[in-house]
C-alpha cells in the first residue's frame, strides 16, 4: 500500500499530504536525525538476513544508506525510497527515488509550462544527450492518472555516487504542481544501471503514476 507523508500546514483548499506507491521490494530510509542511524543499521540487518554478508558488507552498506539519509535530509526531502539487489555472478541492482516539495525563487513564475521549457533548453545543451542518441534525454508533459498534468525530464549525468567516485546516472524527474500554491512536487528517480535504463524508467513511470494529493476534510 502507498505511504501517507504528511506536507507543511497548508490552506484547506491545498493539498496536505500526498500518497506514492513502490514495489514491494523497494525500502523507504528513514531521514529523521534523532533516529535514522539506528533504523537504518534494522533495517540492513533485516534485508540482509539469511544472505551470508559478513560485517565488513553490513557496515559498507549502513554506511552508504545513512550517507544518503543525510544527504536527502539536508536537501529537504519528503521521502527516499530504493532497492538494491545482488543478482547471479555478481550484477548489481541499483535504484532510488526521492520526493521534494521545492518553492521557485520569488522572481520565478511558477508555470509548469516555462519550468519544462527550461528543462528542455538544458537537455538539448546536456553534451551527454549526443553521446546516447538523445534518447535518454526528453522533455514531456504528461498526465498522470491521479495527479493531472506534470512534467516529465529525462537525462544522463555524472554524479557523485556516496564518495567512492563519479558515476553516470540515468536520471527521471516528474514534477507535480502542487494545487492552489506555487509550489512543486518533483519526484526524483535514479539508476547507475544504464545496461537497463529502459526498464527502470517504466519502473520509475509505474511509481509515479501511483502519486496522489490528500486533501483536509471539509469542514461542516
Amino acid at each position: 500500500m502507498p505511504e501517507t507523508h504528511t506536507a507543511a500546514p497548508r490552506p484547506a483548499s491545498a493539498p496536505v499530504r500526498y500518497l506514492l506507491g513502490f514495489p514491494e521490494t523497494w525500502w523507504n530510509l528513514d531521514l529523521d536525525p534523532s533516529t535514522r542511524d539506528g533504523s537504518i543499521r534494522r533495517r540492513v540487518l533485516a534485508g540482509l538476513e539469511g544472505s551470508g554478508a559478513g560485517p565488513a558488507v553490513v557496515d559498507r552498506m549502513v554506511r552508504t544508506a545513512r550517507k544518503s539519509a543525510r544527504e536527502a535530509h539536508v536537501r529537504g526531502a519528503l521521502q527516499l525510497a530504493g532497492t538494491f539487489e545482488v543478482l547471479e555472478g555478481g550484477t548489481t541492482l541499483i535504484a532510488t527515488t526521492m520526493v521534494l516539495r521545492l518553492a521557485p525563487p520569488p522572481d520565478v513564475v511558477p508555470d509548469l509550462s516555462q519550468l519544462m521549457l527550461s528543462y528542455a533548453v538544458n537537455n538539448a545543451r546536456n553534451p551527454l544527450a549526443r553521446k546516447s542518441g538523445g534518447k535518454s534525454h526528453r522533455t514531456d508533459v504528461i498526465e498522470l492518472p491521479h495527479a493531472g498534468t506534470a512534467g516529465r525530464v529525462t537525462y544522463l549525468e555524472d554524479v557523485d555516487f556516496y564518495g567512492k567516485g563519479w558515476a553516470r546516472m540515468a536520471i527521471m524527474q516528474t514534477i507535480v504542481p502542487v494545487p492552489e500554491t506555487d509550489e512543486f512536487i518533483v519526484i526524483a528517480s535514479t539508476t547507475p544501471s544504464l545496461g537497463l535504463m529502459d526498464e527502470f524508467f517504466g519502473v520509475f513511470d509505474a511509481i509515479s503514476n501511483t502519486f496522489r494529493f490528500e486533501y483536509a476534510p471539509e469542514s461542516a
